[in-house]
């Protein structure tokens, strides 16, 4: 007897210890969670990018004055951004997984522990099971010893092989769970080296787009002076902002339309279940009530002839309920551009919003552009180049990208027909359909778009027009 469970539990043992020696070279061979998130998020973001490329092209297309200077520096200025940003994620990612790969280590170090304690117990066992003579319940049964003692002896070996099987289980599942955790750790490890790789690769392609973007300015700097004095210049790209909030404004009533009549549609359609639920019910009651009305009368004759009662109605299946029934209305899978924010949120932030960024204000709402120019339609911040650029209020992004005359471009929807515009930026750190919070990073300030200067320009627009953000902001 003692054999056997000697070389059962060594044989788990071996087994666990197999496993954790050979296992390593399978992880390196999958894909990481990592990889499949990134690649399920981007595939996700495509539905709405593919909109909001198609409506600048509309805007393009309405646009009949010659390609602007700037536009050479676009493709520049979007690497650039883009490396940053990834740049940006690439940091929190590695940030996020050194955590959790200190997290399993400490729990790596607790399961050791619990091993070493469970073998420890293990071996006792064995032992008491053969110092206690290792006698098997048949020899028991037989030896025609004291019943007594032989009950007591026999409960006693129950209780050993319970013991030990309830050991041996655990001790298992501790291996198997160590196992696990060794791939978890694997994994983050080759999630690391991932996010290494792509850190030296957006690192090099920030380094030549910087490159490439100084000398395009160097080539192009003369003709940018001279373009941005230009009043219909001015003018063109005033309209053009226009019109992308207007497109934009559009699309985001048109989807919140959209999911009214969705919400509408799934209401009605959960009436109509109710309804037809309450029916059936009332039929069901209709019908039970007839038969319990027959089963009485069969009963009473029954009764009067000496002959048994007829069987009990079975009892009611329970109601199933409404929501069950409903039918769900399908939805097409796209990133909403849906407000973050309830609607009068944002105007009952008036006077108190925080300033997008730290700096000084080099240009006013109302002021003359150039002297003689159109007036501005927002404020201009001076600031370093690379400062933080904060969204003003909880909102949702509804347009992420380059943009001509406003260079590396964001703008936030608030709720109530408010838009926030964030214009110039060096990199833009969210994505369209990202959600963000009151002074949450979405940017860093540059000088894209051909402006001379470092900083920020910033918009408030309520139903399409632009109002002076003085009285909103604490500046």
């Amino acid at each position: 007897m003692r054999f056997p469970i000697e070389k059962s539990a060594a044989g788990i043992l071996l087994c666990g210890l197999l496993a954790l020696s050979v296992a390593g070279s399978a992880v390196a061979a999958k894909p990481t969670e990592r990889s499949r998130q990134k690649a399920a998020a981007e595939a996700q973001r495509a539905g709405i990018q593919q909109k909001l490329t198609a409506l600048k092209k509309e805007i393009s297309r309405t646009e009949s004055e010659k390609e602007d200077v700037a536009d050479t520096l676009a493709e520049s200025e979007e690497k650039i951004s883009d490396a940053n940003r990834a740049l940006r994620d690439l940091s929190q990612e590695t940030l996020e997984t050194n955590v959790r790969l200190q997290d399993l280590a400490t729990e790596q170090e607790r399961l050791a522990q619990t091993i070493v304690s469970q073998k420890k117990q293990l071996s006792a066992l064995l032992r008491e099971h053969y110092v206690a003579g290792n006698e098997d319940r048949i020899k028991l049964l037989l030896s025609g010893d004291n019943p007594n003692r032989i009950n007591r002896d026999l409960q006693m070996m129950a209780y050993v092989s319970q013991a030990q099987a309830k050991l041996l289980a655990s001790l298992n599942a501790n291996l198997a769970q160590v196992e696990d955790n060794r791939e978890k750790v694997e994994n983050a490890k080759v999630e690391l080296e991932e996010i290494a790789q792509e850190q030296r690769d957006q690192k090099s392609v920030l380094e030549k787009e910087k490159a490439r973007r100084a000398a395009l300015l160097g080539e192009l700097s003369s003709k940018l002076v001279v373009q941005r004095k230009q009043a219909d210049s001015l003018q063109r790209d005033e309209q053009r902002m226009s019109g992308l909030v207007d497109q934009l404004t559009r699309l985001i009533r048109e989807q919140a339309e959209a999911e009214r009549k969705r919400q509408e549609a799934l209401a009605a359609a959960r009436a109509k279940a109710r309804l037809e639920a309450e029916a059936a019910a009332k039929a069901r009651a209709l019908a039970r009530a007839e038969a319990k009305a027959e089963r009485d009368r069969l009963a009473r004759e029954a009764a009067k002839a000496g002959k048994p009662a007829p069987k009990p109605l079975p009892p009611e299946p329970e109601e199933p309920k409404v929501a069950e029934q409903a039918q769900p209305v399908e939805r097409t899978p796209d990133i909403s551009l849906a407000p973050a924010a309830p609607a009068g949120a944002f105007a009952a932030m008036k006077g108190r919003l925080a300033a997008p960024i730290s700096g000084s204000i080099a240009a006013r709402f109302g002021a003359k552009r150039g002297g003689d120019g159109p007036s501005w339609k927002g404020m201009f911040i001076k600031a370093p180049e690379g400062t933080e650029v904060r969204s003003v209020a909880v909102g949702r992004v509804v347009h992420s990208g380059w943009m001509r005359g406003f260079g590396n471009l964001i703008i936030i929807d608030h709720g109530g027909s408010y838009l926030s515009i964030y214009a110039n930026n060096q990199t833009l750190l969210k994505r369209l359909g990202d959600a963000v919070r009151a002074g949450e990073p979405i940017a860093s300030a540059g000088n894209t778009g051909g402006n001379e200067e470092s900083g920020l320009y910033f918009e408030l627009r309520h139903l399409g027009k632009a109002f002076d953000p003085a009285s909103w902001v604490k500046f």
